[in-house]
């Protein structure tokens, strides 16, 4: 796969909202460019892709909406809707904030968000300026073995 066939099956992930399997997803990353902590920041919509990991039910209890990487040092990676429908950091699921740094995951150095509380990290690749593709990593999160995989779209 190379990297437009990737930003293609990106795209018909996003618009079709069927299951993925985790195999297809890890194609799709290993032919995305790496991007920099830098150049991620700002507000991002989040799209869990739906592979059947535990971790979507939990983002679909919380209302995540997203992230926000407002710096590279202040990081809200739930950014979840209240009862209200209103915009909030939700720190308690979290277990704090998080942070950015560039990291190596699978061979390759891409930009990273490492949680304060939580042995978990997010690593993203760039299908574009406006979309990433995310993996969580860490021992907390693992179904079964497999990662689980999320799409961020610019939030403008």
């Amino acid at each position: 796969m190379d990297v437009e066939q990737a930003r293609l099956r990106v795209a018909d992930i996003r618009a079709a909202g069927d299951a993925v399997s985790t195999g297809d997803l890890e194609a799709v990353w290993s032919a995305l460019p790496a991007v920099r902590p830098e150049d991620i920041l700002g507000s991002w919509k989040g799209y869990a892709v739906a592979t059947g990991h535990r971790v979507e039910a939990m983002l679909k209890e919380a209302k995540w909406y997203g992230k926000n990487f407002k710096s590279i040092s202040d990081v809200h990676p739930l950014i979840c809707r209240d009862a209200d429908g209103q915009l909030y950091s939700n720190i308690e699921l979290g277990q704090g904030k998080a942070t950015l740094r560039a990291d190596a995951f699978r061979g390759e150095t891409t930009a990273c968000m490492v949680y304060d509380g939580r042995p978990i990290r997010d690593y993203f690749k760039q299908v574009d300026e406006h979309f990433l593709l995310g993996v969580m990593d860490g021992s907390d999160v693992l179904d079964e073995g497999r990662h689980f995989y999320f799409i961020l779209e610019r939030d403008n």
